[in-house]
């Protein structure tokens, strides 16, 4: 019986976008680079902070000119990282009523650890019970690591619960440790990119989510 979600973060239960686009921006434009679109960040986006600004940086950029970007963009987006980062619409109401009806849950997230956790807890609070954010001792995901680490936390078996994201990245993630997942479609990637990854059910919305994890 499934008793726990794990969610994906961005693009998933909090839209972050405009922020770390404006953090990319701040970075690139301190060195006279071409700044990005929202949507060209998105795309960028999935694979951790590292690979966001590998990707930002132009082709060219040497590694010394990248470390200073990626150092720039930490700095900025330390301190402006929730200007503009909001829950996506039920978000909120979804983690209040797996809450009431004793699920356990989980951030699991490709996002630097000391953003996932100041997000997490500034947002959600007590809504979620444990964040599992990028750092030097967990692989990225697809990899499992921050899954396993989240569910031996919570003291739970892959069978009891669902993974919840917006990704291919995801999808893989899941598929790694043994997870049913679910797809959201209003994040940053499109269903025919998950669908393409393996995934075969969707939400459209939080209500969607909600109803596919409790029933009614």
């Amino acid at each position: 019986m499934k008793n726990t979600v794990i969610f994906d973060l961005d693009g998933t239960i909090l839209n972050t976008l405009d922020d770390l686009t404006d953090a990319v921006n701040f970075a690139l434009t301190a060195h006279n680079f071409p700044s990005h679109s929202p949507e060209t960040v998105k795309a960028f986006v999935g694979n951790g902070i590292k690979m966001l600004i590998r990707r930002s940086v132009p082709k060219n950029c040497s590694e010394k000119i990248f470390k200073e970007c990626f150092s720039d963009f930490c700095g900025y987006y330390s301190v402006h990282l929730e200007d503009k980062t909001a829950p996506y619409d039920g978000i909120e109401d979804l983690l209040s009523e797996l809450k009431k009806a004793g699920f356990k849950t989980a951030v699991v997230t490709n996002k630097a650890d000391f953003a996932a956790q100041a997000l997490c807890k500034k947002i959600f609070g007590d809504l979620i019970t444990v964040t599992v954010g990028a750092g030097e001792n967990t692989r990225h995901k697809p990899f499992p690591d921050g899954t396993l680490k989240a569910m031996k936390f919570l003291g739970v078996n892959a069978e009891n619960a669902y993974f919840v994201g917006d990704s291919d990245v995801d999808v893989k993630t899941a598929e790694n440790a043994g997870i049913d997942f679910i797809g959201v479609l209003w994040g940053f990637r499109e269903k025919r990119v998950l669908e393409s990854a393996g995934a075969k059910v969707f939400a459209k919305n939080a209500g969607e989510l909600k109803r596919l994890i409790l029933g009614g």
